[in-house]
């Protein structure tokens, strides 16, 4: 007996039988575009299958050189291809799992002066407006797609995703906000379909009941002017008689203004969208978004509308998630939060894609994890995020590890912020660093202040990662009981009043704007999350839109920067369209280029552009940075301490736990 029955269950699609219901669904991590024989994503994707996932989806490949997500991308058209993807195949066949190559035509969406759509439409998220395709040209394209999924098979791929989903070229075909086309491949819906219906259509009849073909559906368009349920529902009709063996599910338009997986997004939100197909269709169903941990994945499956589940960020963080969920060790797994922070915010800064909670993610060929040639005793002060992965990554290595934290729990700044509504998931990384530490023998001491006297004898390193202190803030009346730091309201010590002002527009800021202006409703949090920013889940309305339902606010907020610009300036780029949206619909009044003359019982008097403004308030929030901590670097080395310090305590800046985790990470591994 397993603890996940149906989702450890193998399941027969096409000619091959899963041994599981686990899809490592695409993600384009930077790999891809590799002009050597693509080692490094051969490493990433052969790590996830010796983890035990059912079916692997690359990234995205394209058909041609107009369907190029950015210059010299990847692409699968020829022979030489084939033969750079062998190492690909080869290493997830030498684990026994199956993959699939991702073919992806960006359409309007590519960067690149060469890109093409249904018609000239540009795209909001590209700088480059697209050439229609001729009706030559999109038989053309047709024929690419079959040649691509040609070249796959004599690649060793067991079969091909068709990406039909998220806004790109086919999913620009069947969409009326984008195709006004009057030939063959426009006007009417079924003629708005038949691009796609095509594609998969030659694929089966080239290469065989043998090559599975998974086509990715949008579900859910989260656009003005996009598709409705019946068409939905028509389109996977057409593809099930076309030939197509899965259908994957997409949610979301690139350019939809709706979050769809970003951590603020509950735990399977769409997952009943799919399940809504189960009826009008006999192919297995793959729904996504926000699946992380199997509990998760049990229960959608259990309920018999859906067939696998599709995870990409999760199998990120932790590539033996399916491993450690056979072995009913869920504490275990290194769990997805949905931060995006190293993973698509990478991507979109055309960087490699990792992981916030798992640096080791997509460096698998460069960052073997290798003991310690000769074990010592290390020392780690303070067990916030950077001191936890050294603390870890350490042990891990062989070493002996004693981690001091003065407070009475592991977590620092972690602690606060999984305080913010959305960032709940943030409480997961703190029970998987937990587990480890005890799973790995660190020495936790806890309420344990350490000195000089402790550190200086018996350790060969010593790693301060004491973290940040906040900022203090000069003005008359600063020095005001009512005037707090963030970290005391995300801590609970002070109950702030309806009307408050917060010193500080960058993460921390936003931030403590969400946690203080939420008004937390109780009940569905899925009905919660559809109202606060209107999807209609039953897609009824064109693009499964409908009016959001006003939020009231749980105080009256005025965010306060000196600088000028928009809030959260640094947030990631992926992220921060959602934090603003979010202010805006919490009702915050955000003020720029303002200078802070006084707080007294009027509230806080400022400045902004040469003119005095008051601003009634019962409690001032200072969100205005914070210090590094690190008064005993000095005083160590000076002992001859063998001292290194990570995390804030060696950068304050915005606090950024990626670089703090990562950073720990790489000091552990070079400890020698």
């Amino acid at each position: 007996m397993t603890a996940y029955p149906t989702l450890l269950s193998p399941l027969d699609v096409g000619a091959f039988t899963l041994k599981n219901r686990v899809v490592m669904g695409s993600m384009h991590v930077g790999l891809e575009e590799d002009f050597g024989r693509l080692h490094r994503l051969a490493a990433y994707l052969g790590r996830r299958a010796e983890g035990g996932v059912g079916l692997i989806v690359t990234g995205g490949f394209s058909p041609n050189v107009e369907g190029w997500l950015k210059p010299f991308a990847g692409q699968m058209s020829n022979r030489w291809h084939a033969f750079k993807h062998r190492v690909v195949t080869d290493a997830v066949h030498a684990h026994d799992g199956r993959i699939l190559l991702q073919l992806l035509h960006a359409g309007r969406y590519g960067y690149s002066p060469l890109c093409v759509s249904a018609t000239a439409k540009k795209s909001p998220i590209s700088p480059f407006k697209p050439r229609a395709l001729t009706t030559s040209g999109v038989e053309r394209t047709v024929r690419d797609f079959v040649n691509a999924a040609r070249n796959a098979q004599r690649a060793g791929y067991d079969g091909v995703e068709v990406m039909g989903s998220e806004g790109y070229l086919l999913h620009q075909f069947l969409s009326a906000r984008t195709n006004d086309r009057t030939d063959a491949w426009g006007g009417s819906f079924e003629k708005r379909a038949r691009f796609p219906v095509e594609i998969v259509r030659r694929i089966r009849a080239e290469l065989g009941d043998g090559f599975l073909v998974m086509f990715r559906l949008s579900m859910l368009d989260l656009v003005e002017g996009a598709a409705t349920w019946d068409e939905v529902v028509s389109l996977a009709q057409m593809l099930q008689d076309a030939g197509a063996h899965v259908l994957n599910t997409g949610i979301g338009w690139h350019e939809a203004r709706v979050p769809t997986i970003a951590t603020t997004v509950p735990r399977a939100a769409f997952a009943d969208v799919t399940a809504r197909l189960r009826p009008s269709v006999r192919l297995p169903l793959v729904t996504s978004n926000r699946i992380n941990m199997p509990d998760v994945a049990e229960r959608v499956l259990a309920q018999g509308d859906v067939d696998l589940v599709s995870m990409a960020r999760p199998l990120l963080a932790d590539p033996d998630w399916v491993r450690k969920a056979a072995a009913a060790t869920p504490a275990a797994i290194n769990t997805c939060i949905a931060c995006n922070q190293a993973c698509l915010d990478h991507i979109f800064r055309n960087k490699r894609a990792s992981c916030l909670v798992n640096p080791f993610a997509c460096h698998e060929a460069e960052m073997p994890l290798i003991p310690a040639a000769t074990p010592r005793r290390i020392a780690v002060v303070g067990a916030g995020p950077a001191g936890l992965a050294v603390a870890t990554t350490a042990a891990s290595r062989g070493h002996s590890v004693v981690l001091f934290e003065a407070s009475a729990a592991i977590g620092g700044q972690f602690r606060l912020a999984m305080q913010i509504p959305g960032k709940e998931e943030f409480t997961e990384t703190l029970r998987y660093f937990d587990h480890q530490l005890r799973t790995l023998g660190v020495d936790v001491r806890l309420d344990t202040r350490a000195d000089l006297a402790t550190l200086r004898e018996g350790f060969d390193h010593v790693v301060l990662a004491t973290g940040v202190v906040p900022r203090a803030v000069r003005f008359p009346g600063a020095d005001d009981p009512r005037v707090v730091s963030y970290a005391a309201v995300l801590r609970r010590e002070v109950e702030v009043g309806p009307r408050v002002a917060l010193l500080g527009a960058g993460g921390i800021g936003v931030d403590v704007a969400e946690f203080l202006g939420h008004p937390h409703p109780a009940g569905d949090v899925n009905a919660a999350f559809r109202d606060f920013w209107g999807i209609d889940a039953t897609s009824e309305a064109r693009g499964g839109l409908r009016a959001a339902v006003p939020a009231t606010p749980a105080r009256t907020i005025t965010l306060c920067q000196r600088s000028e610009g928009r809030p959260g300036a640094r947030l990631g780029a992926t992220t921060a369209w959602i934090r603003r949206e979010t202010l805006k619909k919490l009702g915050v009044e955000v003020l720029s280029g303002v200078q802070y003359d006084r707080f007294d019982d009027a509230g806080l008097h400022l400045t902004i552009s040469g003119a005095p403004r008051l601003v009634p308030v019962d409690h001032v929030v200072v969100c205005a940075g914070q210090e590094p901590e690190r008064s005993l670097a000095g005083p160590l080395a000076e002992a001859g301490v063998a001292v290194h310090v990570v995390g804030g305590a060696e950068e304050a800046g915005e606090l950024d736990a990626k670089r703090a985790i990562a950073q720990g990470t790489r000091l552990a591994m070079a400890l020698a």
